[in-house]
């Protein structure tokens, strides 16, 4: 059990400022999260680090010099809201770009995703990397499609030693791929994990077994094994994880023995005594081995074996000296370690740019026909709920009305204050995610921004550049969401309205309302479609009859914005 709490519910945050009570000249909380309390030096690429929360060390853990420069921190086992990774990369960067970091989950792709289509709609450079590194989620030759565990700690410290060390956006990039294409890991589990006021665990294991593949966010194992002694143990975790020759086959290892929260590290030290030696037996020679708690699940029972094939260049930077609450490896931290913080970026202060008068006049039409949307949604609400209840949770009228009221009311706000195009929907796009929550709330906001993204603050938009953001905003949906036509789900109205438009002719309005004739054709055939992703699909034949919602709800917004723009 999670033993001392206040509310549960603020179990993540209370968490968050007792850490940077702990550690006062290292730390500051921002908005999301935190970041280092000294600015990043000027023109060095900011590392952002994060996931949800009840990992501790990871992620808040590892922000210091040599490491990460900032840590967005979500509910427990939850990915953060694009709004705070948003607002924690702001106050990372110093114009050097942005990386964001994060274990391969799908809520985490969607958000920190979200974030970063806002923040490149703002200018800055981002890179998004995804650590893969648990063998049990997926195929060998799906790699980069796998769930990340313990990989996290080798990956993002040598993407940080390599920031530390001079090294621009794009080779800290290359260097973080390199590290997780180069990473194996296998986890078991002896009990499963207790949320913060829950009676009973997540899962639990039956006495005398141990359950094997287990994720860290209570997900139980795929398989399970009867109670093994240390050296077994040793054997299983060794075998599972030099089963495959990563991209980079090499005899220098990195190692981590990582505890999930209840094994404690005498046990730890034991297991890793027959770790050591299996690897030496396959000719591998163990570099600067970790033992201990470094991915943790709660209380989980259980632990985590991570080796990271080195070369030179990798092993390098996993040597370099890092400073952080969490992670302390000898000497000094080398270079330039910023300067004292200045400004703080907190949500609700975001300048309004200048903007030329036409740039305000087609912001206010942007607004207008915001708020015409927002008359649509409020009226299908109930319609939108009651077929995603059939074969969902029934909250997408209501999440879709949630994010458009938002999203129009900060419209108004930015108009009203003298913003142009870009600006008002890149600033109703953040709110429509942040408000909305859920899948179609990060969606609809990301769609947002990409559009926002085409425009600019000097001039009037055009009928082509409408027709370019929309086609950018469908492939930002596609990329973010990664679902498919077929898969019973707003792309599948959203592909064929990108397809028509890309080789529309005539005026925006004439474009628009050809390519929403499709989107709506395609949206009332998905009631043929039986769901192969979101909540439904777990509902199979249930959803047979009755078409997506967001599938329809993103028709019936494309066909009021060609009759709006048409008019």
């Amino acid at each position: 059990m999670t033993y001392l709490f206040d509310d549960p519910k603020t179990f993540p945050a209370d968490a968050v400022e007792g850490l940077v009570a702990a550690h006062p000249e290292e730390l500051l909380q921002v908005h999301g999260g935190v970041v280092r309390k000294d600015a990043t030096p000027t023109g060095q690429p900011a590392l952002v680090v994060g996931g949800g929360s009840g990992h501790y060390p990871a992620f808040a853990g590892w922000v210091g010099p040599g490491f990460a420069h900032g840590a967005p921190c979500g509910n427990i086992f939850s990915s953060p809201s694009a709004d705070q990774v948003y607002s924690v990369a702001r106050n990372a960067d110093n114009g050097g770009g942005v990386i964001l970091g994060f274990g391969h989950y799908a809520g985490d792709v969607l958000h920190f995703g979200v974030a970063a289509e806002k923040l490149r709609a703002e200018g800055i450079d981002v890179r998004i990397v995804a650590v893969s590194d648990d063998v049990a989620s997926g195929d060998e030759g799906d790699h980069r499609d796998r769930r990340g565990i313990a990989g996290d700690l080798p990956v993002f410290k040598i993407a940080g030693a390599a920031i530390q060390a001079g090294a621009d956006v794009d080779d800290a990039e290359r260097l973080a791929w390199k590290a997780n294409d180069a990473t194996r890991s296998l986890g078991v589990a002896f009990d499963g994990c207790t949320l913060p006021g829950a009676d009973d665990a997540l899962f639990h294991v039956p006495e005398g077994q141990m359950a094997i593949g287990m994720g860290i966010h209570g997900e139980p194992g795929i398989d399970e094994k009867p109670m093994p002694s240390a050296a077994e143990l040793a054997k299983i975790l060794v075998d599972g994880v030099l089963k495959e020759t990563p991209e980079l086959d090499s005899t220098r290892v990195a190692v981590v023995l990582n505890g999930l929260g209840t094994v404690k590290y005498e046990e730890m030290f034991v297991v890793f005594k027959h770790v050591a030696e299996l690897l030496a037996d396959a000719g591998l020679t163990v570099v600067r081995p970790e033992v201990g708690e470094h991915v943790t699940s709660l209380d989980m029972a259980g632990l985590s074996l991570t080796v990271m094939r080195l070369d030179e260049e990798l092993e390098q930077h996993w040597l370099a000296p890092a400073d952080t609450p969490a992670f302390r490896r000898g000497g000094t931290v080398q270079g330039d370690l910023g300067q004292e913080r200045g400004e703080v970026y907190a949500p609700g202060e975001d300048r309004i740019p200048d903007a030329s008068e036409q740039s305000r006049a087609s912001a206010a039409r942007i607004t207008e026909i915001l708020g015409e949307v927002q008359s649509l949604l409020e009226e299908l609400e109930p319609e939108l709920g009651r077929m995603d209840a059939i074969a969902g949770d029934g909250d997408h009228g209501q999440g879709m009305v949630l994010g458009i009221r938002a999203a129009h009311a900060a419209a108004r706000r930015a108009a009203e204050a003298g913003a142009g195009a870009r600006t008002v929907l890149v600033q109703a796009g953040a709110s429509w995610s942040a408000e909305a929550g859920g899948t179609s709330g990060a969606l609809w906001g990301a769609a947002l921004t990409s559009v926002g993204s085409t425009f600019s603050d000097q001039e009037k938009v055009t009928d082509e550049q409408i027709v370019t953001a929309l086609v950018q905003a469908v492939e930002a949906i596609e990329r973010l969401g990664g679902a498919k036509p077929g898969d019973k789900t707003m792309v599948c109205a959203a592909v064929p309205f990108r397809e028509s438009l890309a080789g529309a002719g005539g005026t925006a309005g004439e474009a628009i309302t050809a390519a929403a004739d499709k989107a709506t054709a395609a949206a009332e055939a998905t009631a043929d479609i039986v769901a192969h992703k979101g909540r439904a699909r777990t509902h199979g034949e249930k959803s047979v009859g009755t078409p997506d919602p967001g599938a329809i709800s993103f028709s019936k917004i494309v066909t009021l914005l060609g009759q709006q723009l048409s008019a």
